[in-house]
């Protein structure tokens, strides 16, 4: 979710759903290491819980960036080994580390031995032709050995070559009962499930037998799937917020953001799909696209008028 949940969209879903766990856009440890750090690490208090997602392929860099991480106050540390871009793999990160299984399992041991917060992996259920189920439980009994927390497993095989990203997420066809074998085959290890998940509903039929449901792109461009996430999956009955209000409780953000410099592009292209599906939803898109861009643009472009309604 690169260029995707970046602060500004996580404290917009925040206000959708109270209890859902937000994950960052995935930092690279050299980023962190040689680059801007606060930058990278910074997020809204009210953000939590939030998971940092790291890239990178060296145990003691990993361990590095997960102290920084734990310093920051993250809640989860979670290292990617599921992206196939060719610059994710070029910097032997991502995907291509599931050839590397034992490389693996020493990152999640120095990480683990770092930070008291949960470490997890993300990756997923094979790649190119090693994709055989002998060959992924050895992969997740490795990281299970290591200490890891959890798995989150990305029910489709990645082909790194042949295939760009946005094709790995559509071509290779999704095998979910290969990750409900996972659970049957590690009882103990908390197993999270991703790829292809549209609905709220789709997601609690998952928690039925998984211990949890990632959900990405789908929640991106229909956040409001998430509204009822705290009621049926966590047991919070709060009263649900209606769209309206979510933008209302969105302004205040937005104020400060641009008073810090930061553009009303930056932040209001996270919020295109709130009304999806509702009365005055396309003009009110449109008027975000159309004038949310031009210099000095402040939070009246968000204004309601005859555009969207609750």
């Amino acid at each position: 979710m690169l260029d995707w949940t970046d602060g500004h969209c996580r404290y917009f879903l925040r206000l959708i759903s109270r209890h859902t766990l937000l994950y960052t856009e995935m930092i690279t440890t050299g980023a962190l290491i040689h680059g801007d750090r606060e930058r990278f690490l910074r997020y809204d208090p009210a953000e939590h819980p939030v998971a940092l997602q790291l890239g990178g392929s060296d145990p003691k860099d990993l361990a590095r960036c997960a102290r920084m991480a734990e310093d920051w106050g993250y809640d989860e540390i979670n290292l990617n080994v599921g992206c196939p871009s060719d610059r994710v793999r070029n910097g032997r990160f991502g995907a291509c580390l599931m050839a590397e299984p034992a490389l693996v399992a020493e990152c999640v041991t120095a990480m683990r031995a770092a930070v008291r917060v949960p470490v997890t992996v993300k990756h997923r259920i094979g790649i190119d032709e090693r994709d055989s189920y002998a060959e992924l439980v050895d992969f997740v009994g490795r990281l299970s050995e290591a200490g890891c927390d959890a798995v989150i497993v990305h029910a489709r095989k990645a082909w790194l070559k042949g295939l760009s990203p946005k094709e790995n997420r559509d071509i290779p066809p999704l095998r979910y009962e290969v990750v409900r074998d996972l659970k049957r085959d590690f009882p103990c290890l908390p197993i999270v499930i991703n790829g292809g998940i549209e609905t709220l509903d789709a997601a609690v039929d998952f928690l039925s037998d998984l211990d949890g449901v990632m959900i990405g792109r789908a929640a991106y461009h229909n956040p409001w799937i998430l509204a009822e996430a705290d009621r049926r999956v966590f047991g919070d009955d709060h009263p649900r917020p209606t769209r309206r209000q979510v933008l209302e409780a969105f302004i205040p953000y937005a104020e400060r953001q641009l008073a810090a410099g930061v553009p009303m592009s930056a932040m209001s292209r996270h919020l295109l799909g709130l009304f999806r599906g509702r009365p005055g939803a396309r003009a009110w898109r449109r008027r975000i696209s159309e004038q949310a861009h031009r210099p000095g643009a402040g939070v009246e472009v968000l204004g309601f008028g005859d555009y969207a309604r609750p």
